[in-house]
């Protein structure tokens, strides 16, 4: 791909965007290649270096903040006519709870799942605090002399050692696992405020 074609692709994926951040992205890209191919690389490996067009895309909207994309899209491009804002006013009793209550059922899944979360590092905690306290109390028992207690102590604490390595993985992974959807999630939301703008 050349540099005009892999710009031209990318100003179309950015076409959602206000025209200052697309001209500025597409100066940034087309000196990024200018560089390279001054460092000697071919035209078609200098671009290629930088990656693919969709990758160049998500990554340019999620560097963009939300609220920027937002206002965007938000600010009328024309006048408001009267009864449109008359209209607009006697429907906000139907639409902003209805508004409402949907962003309240999206963010309460939101702090369901990382609830979750907490809660396995929590357990995770739990587990560790028992099997430090099993071995710790094992030993003194043994130390008295209550043998049965001191090794019964002790194995729990061992068995709680065991199942805390093993929970530890499973948080570590559930917690990488909801903060990559979460990633993916605004990357989604970004990219419906930025949608192509048809030809």
């Amino acid at each position: 791909m050349t540099k005009q074609e892999f710009l031209s692709a990318l100003g179309k994926g950015l076409s959602g965007l206000p025209q200052a951040d697309i001209e500025e992205r597409l100066s940034f890209y087309g000196e990024m290649i200018d560089d390279r191919m001054e460092e000697g690389l071919p035209e078609e490996e200098a671009v290629e270096r930088i990656g693919s067009v969709e990758e160049t895309v998500s990554q340019i909207i999620s560097e963009i903040p939300f609220s920027k994309l937002v206002k965007e899209k938000v600010r009328p491009k024309r006048n408001w006519k009267a009864w449109e804002i008359v209209l607009l006013i006697l429907g906000a009793p139907l639409w902003a709870p209805l508004l409402l209550a949907a962003a309240a059922v999206v963010f309460s899944m939101y702090i369901v799942l990382w609830s979750l979360i907490v809660s396995l590092w929590a357990v995770f905690v739990s587990l560790i605090a028992a099997a430090l306290g099993g071995l710790v109390c094992g030993v003194a028992q043994l130390t008295v002399g209550n043998q049965m207690q001191g090794f019964a102590l002790i194995g729990a604490g061992l068995f709680c050692a065991g199942a805390s390595v093993f929970l530890f993985f499973g948080c570590k992974a559930t917690t990488v696992e909801i903060a990559r959807l979460t990633k993916r999630v605004a990357l989604w939301l970004k990219k419906r405020f930025v949608k192509k703008e048809e030809a």
